[in-house]
C-alpha cells in the first residue's frame, strides 16, 4: 500500500484478491440519514464523449427521461470542453442524495450496458468511473491514515484511487476520484463517498460553476519572471477575427510544451481550441536561441493557449 503521507504521490487503495472477495457476504445496503437524505448536493464524473452522446440520447430522450425517472438535474459539459488534462465531458447531477444516486444509477448502468458488457457474459462487467472532487474535500474520504478510505474499499469491494493534484493547471482545485468494479460494488463505494462529501459545507457550495475550467484559462495573464521566456507582441486580427501570437521558448523547455507523445500540446488544443505550432529545431527567434511556438484561432483561444504554456514553462524554470 502507497503511503498517504507523501505530498504528490497518488492515493491508491486496492481491496484484496478477487477469490476472497467472491467468499465475502454481499454489501449491505444502507440509507442516508433523514437530515442527510434531505440536503441538496451534487456530483460530478467524467464522460467520453461517446459516452455522453448516449447519455443525451436522440433530441435529448434520454437525459429526460433519467431525470424524470429519478428527480435529479442532469448538466453536461459542452462539446470540446474538457476535464483539464482529459479528453472527457464533465457531467453533473444535482438534487437530494437519493436523487442523485438514483441518476447515477440509471447513467452507469445503461453505460455498462452498452460500452461494456459482452454478450453471453455470466459474470458482471467491471468498469471505471472518475469523480471530480475538490482538493480540499478529498481529506475526507481518505481519513487519518488513509483510515476512511480503507474502510470505504472493504464495504464496498471497489477499488478507489485518488490523483494527485496537478499543478500544470493553473486554477485547478479538482481532483478525480477513479472507482473500479462492478456497477454494484461502485455504486456503494459512490454512496459512501457522497456521504462524506454532504458532510462537507465546502463541497457543497463548489457547485457554483461546475464547467468553468476553460473560462478560467482565458480569463487569466499570468506572466513568469523566469529566464526562456520572452513574448512577443505582434498579434494580429485578419477578417474572420482570428489572433496570432508568436512566444519564445528555450529550446531546452520545448520538451515540456510538447509533452511525451504530442500530449500536452494535443491538451493544450483541446481545451483552449487555439492552433499551436512549434519551429523546426535550428529555426530559432532572430537573436536567441529560443523555438518559435506559434499560436492562432480566435482572440479568447489564443489567449487561454497562451497562458498555460506560460505556465507550464514557468514551472519547469523555477525548478
Amino acid at each position: 500500500m502507497e503511503s498517504l503521507a507523501a505530498e504528490g504521490k497518488e492515493s491508491l487503495y486496492n481491496s484484496s484478491s478477487s477469490e476472497s472477495q467472491q467468499n465475502r457476504s454481499p454489501p449491505r445496503k444502507s440509507s442516508p440519514s433523514p437530515d442527510d437524505a434531505e440536503k441538496t448536493t451534487h456530483l460530478r464524473f467524467l464522460l467520453s464523449n461517446a459516452e455522453a452522446g448516449s447519455v443525451i440520447g436522440k433530441g435529448g430522450s434520454t437525459i429526460n427521461d433519467i431525470q424524470s425517472q429519478s428527480g435529479a438535474r442532469i448538466q453536461l459539459s459542452r462539446n470540446f470542453e474538457y476535464f483539464p488534462g482529459t479528453s472527457d465531458r464533465i457531467i453533473m447531477v444535482s438534487g437530494m442524495v437519493d436523487e442523485v444516486l438514483k441518476a447515477v444509477e440509471l447513467i452507469f448502468s445503461k453505460l455498462l450496458d452498452e460500452f461494456y458488457a459482452a454478450e453471453g457474459d455470466e459474470v458482471d462487467p467491471e468498469s471505471k468511473i472518475r469523480l471530480i472532487v475538490p482538493n480540499s474535500s478529498c481529506g475526507g474520504i481518505i481519513g487519518k491514515g488513509g483510515a476512511i478510505i480503507r474502510s470505504l474499499i472493504e464495504d464496498s469491494r471497489a477499488g478507489i484511487k485518488i490523483s494527485p493534484q496537478d499543478n500544470y493547471f493553473p486554477g485547478l482545485h479538482d481532483r478525480l476520484v477513479t472507482v473500479t468494479g462492478t456497477l454494484r460494488e461502485q455504486m456503494r463505494a459512490i454512496e459512501l463517498i457522497l456521504l462524506k462529501l454532504v458532510a462537507d459545507s465546502y463541497y457543497n457550495q463548489s457547485v457554483n460553476a461546475p464547467f468553468s475550467y476553460a473560462v478560467a484559462y482565458s480569463a487569466m495573464n499570468y506572466r513568469p519572471n523566469g529566464a526562456g521566456v520572452k513574448s512577443q507582441n505582434n498579434r494580429s486580427l485578419s477578417k474572420e477575427d482570428s489572433s496570432s501570437v508568436t512566444l519564445g521558448v528555450a529550446d531546452e523547455h520545448i520538451g515540456i510544451v510538447v509533452g511525451r507523445g504530442g500530449r500536452n500540446i494535443m491538451e493544450i488544443s483541446q481545451l483552449s481550441g487555439a492552433r499551436v505550432k512549434i519551429s523546426d529545431r535550428g529555426d530559432f527567434v532572430s537573436g536567441t536561441s529560443d523555438r518559435k511556438v506559434t499560436i492562432t484561432g480566435p482572440e479568447r483561444a489564443v489567449r487561454t493557449a497562451e497562458s498555460m504554456i506560460l505556465q507550464k514553462v514557468a514551472s519547469v524554470s523555477e525548478r
